[in-house]
Formats: C-alpha cells, sequence, structure tokens
C-alpha cells in the first residue's frame, strides 16, 4: 500500500525531517528542484531549443522552481523564470539569489513548457488578482505543463478548486502523495502523477493508496485441495419488479469475484422472470410480491449467511427500513447496506446504524451520504477524507464511499482507491461492486480490504473494459466480464 498524507501531515513530515533528522531545509529544497528538473528533462526529449517557462511564487514551491531553473540553465537549456511575487519565503529568497538567469513578470507569448510552481499544498484561498491571471494564461498557453508538488489553485487535502487551478500534463509530487492529488478535481488537474523521493521521513498520521499488490494478496493461488464451500457463501437480497437488473448484475458479479455459493433472494413475484438467467447461483424467493415485505420468518433463512449484500434495487419503503433494522439486530456476521437499503435508513433513521450485532460496510455514493449524515455534497467534498472518518468512527461502520477516488474508512485506518474511469459512471456500477464486495466477505476478507478491494477490483475491470471501447459505451455487463481480467493484471506476476 502506497502513501499518502494530509497537507499538516506533510507539513509535520517535512519539519521533523528538518528539525530532528538534521536534513537541512535548503538541501531537501535543492533535490526537490533537481527532481522537477528532471521531468522537465524528459518532457523535452534531445531538443534544447525548447522554450521553458518556470513560473515561480515566493514560497518554498517557488523556491523549488528557482532551483530547477538554475539546474536547466547550468545543462544548456533555454529557461527563464516568470515571478510576480513581492515577497518571499527565506529558502526562496535564497535559490532566487542563487539562480542567474533571465527574470521576468509576464509569461512569454509562446513557451512550449511551463513549470507550474507558484503555490504549493498549504494554499487554502482561491487564486485572484494577479495570480488568478496567470494561472489562465499558463491555461491557455498550449504548453506542456509539469506542476511541482500540487498544480497551483488545487486544496492539497480535498482536491476542490475554488476559483482557478493550473491544469497539469504531469504532476511532480514531493516526499509524499497528497490526498487532494486524487480526490474531487484533483485527477482532472493532475495529469500523470510522479512522486518524488527526497529524503522526507514520514511521521504521524496517513491514509493508505491501495495498489495492485494489495489486490493481488486478496486472491491467492487456490489450492488443488478445495471445493465450493472453502470460497465462502455469498447471500444477495436485491431486486424488484421495477429494478430486475440490479438483482442480477449484483449476482454475476459476485460468481466474478470468485464466491463459492451465492445465493439471490427476490421478491416473490421477481422468481419466475430471473430462473435461468443465471444458471450458476441459487435463486430464493423472499417474502413480498413485486417487491419485498418485512417477514422475520423469511428473514431469519439469511442469518447463517457469512456475508450477506442488502439493498440494490430493492427500492426505498418503510419495509426495506424495517429490514434493514433486524438484520443490523439479529445478525452476526458482515453486512453491506447498499444502494436502496441506504436510503431507507437515511429517511427513517440513521440512528440504528449504532444499535447492531454485525459488521457493518456501507456504499454510498456522495448523494447518497448526503441523505445519511445531513451534510450538503459540496460539504462532504469539503472535508475529504476526515468526513468520512468521522462518520464511520460515530456510528462504528466501515464507510466506502464512492466517487471518482473512492474513500474508504472505519474512521481509524483509511484507504483511498484511486483506480477507474469515467466509463463506471452509469447505472449498474454500484450493484456490481456490492457483488464483488460481499464475494470477498463471504472468504473471510476483512470489511476494510473487502471494501478497497472490490472498489479497486470494480475499477481495474472497468478500465479494462474501456480499451476496446468508448467509455460512453461501456455498461456494467461489460465491467463484470472483465473481473477476471483485472485480477489476473494484478497476480499473474507471482
Amino acid at each position: 500500500m502506497k502513501i499518502s498524507l494530509s497537507t499538516a501531515a506533510m507539513r509535520f513530515s517535512d519539519a521533523h525531517t528538518i528539525n530532528d533528522c538534521k536534513v537541512p531545509s535548503l538541501v531537501l529544497m535543492e533535490r526537490a528542484g533537481r527532481a522537477i528538473a528532471d521531468q522537465v528533462k524528459r518532457a523535452v526529449g534531445e531538443d534544447k531549443d525548447k522554450k521553458i517557462v518556470v513560473a515561480c511564487g515566493g514560497g518554498n514551491n517557488g523556491g523549488d522552481g528557482f532551483v530547477c531553473a538554475r539546474l536547466l540553465l547550468q545543462e544548456g537549456y533555454l529557461c527563464t523564470v516568470c515571478c510576480r511575487a513581492e515577497k518571499f519565503s527565506p529558502d526562496c529568497e535564497e535559490m532566487k539569489r542563487r539562480y542567474e538567469g533571465a527574470l521576468q513578470r509576464e509569461l512569454p507569448a509562446k513557451a512550449d513548457i511551463v513549470v507550474d510552481c507558484l503555490f504549493g499544498t498549504g494554499l487554502t484561498r482561491p487564486v485572484e488578482g494577479e495570480d488568478r491571471l496567470l494561472v489562465e494564461q499558463i491555461n491557455r498557453s498550449g504548453a506542456f505543463v509539469i506542476a511541482a508538488d500540487i498544480p497551483s489553485g488545487l486544496n492539497g487535502d480535498n482536491g476542490t478548486v475554488t476559483g482557478v487551478c493550473v491544469r497539469a500534463d504531469i504532476t511532480v509530487t514531493i516526499g509524499y502523495y497528497k490526498n487532494g492529488l486524487f480526490l474531487a478535481d484533483g485527477k482532472d488537474y493532475c495529469g500523470k502523477i510522479v512522486l518524488a523521493d527526497i529524503g522526507i521521513e514520514r511521521v504521524g498520521e496517513y491514509t493508505g493508496l491501495f495498489e495492485e499488490s494489495d489486490l493481488a494478496a486478496l486472491f491467492p493461488a487456490r489450492r488443488q485441495k478445495s471445493h465450493k464451500g472453502t470460497y465462502g457463501k455469498a447471500c444477495l437480497i436485491a431486486g424488484s419488479m421495477r429494478y430486475a437488473g440490479a438483482a442480477l448484475l449484483s449476482a454475476k458479479a459476485c460468481l466474478r469475484a470468485g464466491a463459492g455459493y451465492t445465493t439471490l433472494y427476490v421478491p416473490k413475484n421477481l422468481t419466475p422472470y430471473l430462473i435461468g438467467c443465471v444458471p450458476e447461483m441459487l435463486l430464493r424467493p423472499l417474502y413480498g410480491a413485486d417487491e419485498f415485505m418485512y417477514s422475520e420468518p423469511d428473514l431469519k433463512e439469511v442469518l447463517s449467511y457469512p456475508a450477506i449484500a442488502f439493498g440494490p434495487g430493492v427500492g426505498v419503503s418503510d419495509k426495506i427500513y424495517r429490514m434493514a433494522e433486524f438484520l443490523l439486530k439479529y445478525y452476526d456476521g458482515a453486512l453491506i447496506l447498499d444502494a436502496d437499503a441506504i436510503r431507507a435508513v437515511a429517511k427513517f433513521n440513521p440512528n440504528i446504524l449504532q444499535k447492531k450485532s454485525c459488521k457493518v460496510i456501507l456504499t454510498p455514493h456522495l448523494k447518497e451520504f448526503s441523505l445519511l449524515c445531513g451534510k450538503s455534497v459540496e460539504e462532504i467534498e469539503e472535508g475529504g477524507v476526515k468526513a468520512a472518518q468521522y462518520f464511520a468512527l460515530r456510528y462504528g461502520v466501515t464507510l466506502c464511499l464512492k466517487s471518482n477516488t473512492t474513500i474508504v474508512t472505519d474512521g481509524t485506518e483509511s484507504i483511498l482507491v484511486a483506480e477507474g474511469t469515467p466509463a463506471l459512471a452509469k447505472g449498474g456500477s454500484g450493484d456490481a461492486l456490492a457483488g464483488i464486495m460481499v464475494a470477498l466477505l463471504a472468504r473471510g476478507v476483512a470489511p476494510l480490504q473487502a471494501a478497497a478491494g472490490a472498489s479497486f477490483l470494480l475499477g481495474r475491470a472497468g478500465a479494462l473494459a474501456s480499451e476496446n471501447s468508448s467509455e460512453y459505451s461501456v455498461v456494467a455487463s461489460d465491467v463484470i466480464e472483465n473481473i477476471g481480467k483485472a485480477i489476473l493484471s494484478c497476480t499473474q506476476a507471482r
């Protein structure tokens, strides 16, 4: 698992390296500037006649830029610095003094490469005035843009943009990944993210960044001496006459993700239409006609399963709420509340989440989470990882907050899952996620890892489905068909 930091954790680690590890701040700045210069040289290639402009602010991010420009000039590249700052941090002032090249206030009309060193992760206000005009000029320049640490204008904690932000082709992030690179608007502004290790020693809290090796660990090679019971019994309570497809998509994804048994419970009237649609699943009716009705005797039947996913396509009603309440009270396995089950709980009484006997995973997208916590989508995005952590800790659940980067947290440990594609922004993707997740839980994977692993696997499968098709054309069924390839892409090296 890779490491991503909040801006506060990054500052703390930076200070620890300087004060406790006795690495001079100017040495760290020199290393950062060299890492940025190396990326510029890769972008330039063999053509040293390309015009490079380094846009520097007055803070330490600007200091990195002055180092970058000096090193490029020393190696014979055509490089100038654009700087409008009036005040400088001590380290930036020193690196400005060491820089001996051209210094100008205006961005040249024609530049091949622009290096953005205006603001670092500490920026918390909108970019305004002359700085705003400069950012807009950079974005209109047509140049290849390399951002130092984080694109100027992007919030380092939550990835939001207020006002304007530099759109980078490459972001060279220094020391460690930053949460804001991945959350909210981050991925749309950062381009390719390159990590530059400059010897900063991390201390304090961090957020995990899920990667291929983490998924591979969840799919070890199967033993020859095994049977279907070895790989878990998964239960899905899903669907209604209005949303029959949600039930089928969840069941198919569960099977593709490796569950030994997959049992799909649907309302009674739906059963005849689903017979044979997925021959490999067990199909069982629950009390109700076109939609589920509350029946304790029927629900007691599902309590023996080690993992249950409840909610895809079930509709929102007091009956669904009562079913959720029953499962929370009497079930002692791992329970996923998804989609309509989340909406029902949010509508009638979210506090039932505090009265439970089972491990609970909630899988809301931003709007569903807004209903659960009573905050606007904008407030949730502004809160970033902390907003998700607070809710998970308060209710004692594992929260899988779905977005272009998914936040998975139990309130103590947090993981970002940045794998994915806009092709997943389509009906049915969440149903597939619930199916993958319950398959992992059925095998005994812990809730935090199951939620993160399922999110990564769905994202990778979506990316593979997009390789030979437009992102507009990929549907959830295509994603499910690529689950096996997605697993192989992470495990075939062993």
